[in-house]
């Protein structure tokens, strides 16, 4: 697989209220174990929300890094899932801010239901993603334009990767890292974090 050239790659993660913990997590530490042997540092992590605090699923409190006013621009984007979406559905500074940056980001990237926003900002249009096994129908009325797809664990549109519920995400990130790092630098993040990967 041909991999692109090394560099630093912002990659901010939306967070907001009743976010879904691994959701947004998972490919935290997918990328943050990634810098471990990446040299200039891969990726620069961080996460943006409209509140200072966030309260995720389950009731972890989590500070954000940047707001959606002031946060360095993206290089990648990624929007996690969780029943919060659902308000957000409807919030045009949220949605706005969303439409903004995917516009301008090198890659545009979902966890879960945070397909459900991407559609909703039209990200989504003409292309195959896919979303939770338990909300695929859900996307498809939100994004009538677009192809979904059951059953697959990410899909890999190009400019735009879904992933499935969840732990999908981690597997979604790790082949971000092969996309960007190579086959053997996302195999490595993968051993060190003894997880298997569902390529």
């Amino acid at each position: 697989m041909t991999t692109e050239a090394t560099q630093s790659r912002n990659v901010a993660i939306l967070i907001f209220d009743d976010v879904e913990v691994l959701d947004f997590c998972g490919p935290f530490e997918v990328f943050s174990v990634a810098n471990r042997d990446a040299v200039p540092t891969a990726f620069n992590v961080y996460t943006v929300a409209k509140s200072t605090t966030v309260i995720a699923r389950g009731g972890l409190v989590v500070s954000r890094h940047s707001s959606l006013e002031q946060n360095p621009a993206p290089d990648i984007l990624l929007i996690p899932g969780g029943v919060g979406t659902r308000r957000l559905l409807e919030n045009t500074v949220v949605l706005e801010w969303i439409t903004h940056h995917a516009a301008r980001s090198q890659l545009v990237t979902s966890v879960c239901t945070g397909a459900l926003l991407l559609g909703r900002c039209g990200v989504l249009d003409k292309l195959e993603a896919t979303t939770h096994h338990c909300c695929i129908d859900e996307l498809q009325a939100i994004a009538p334009r677009s192809c979904i797809q059951k059953d697959r664990r990410y899909v890999d549109a190009g400019g735009v990767i879904t992933s499935a519920g969840i732990s999908a995400g981690i597997d979604m990130s790790l082949h971000i890292v092969r996309r960007f790092l190579g086959e053997t630098h996302a195999l490595k993040v993968a051993t060190y974090m003894e997880y298997k990967w569902n390529e």
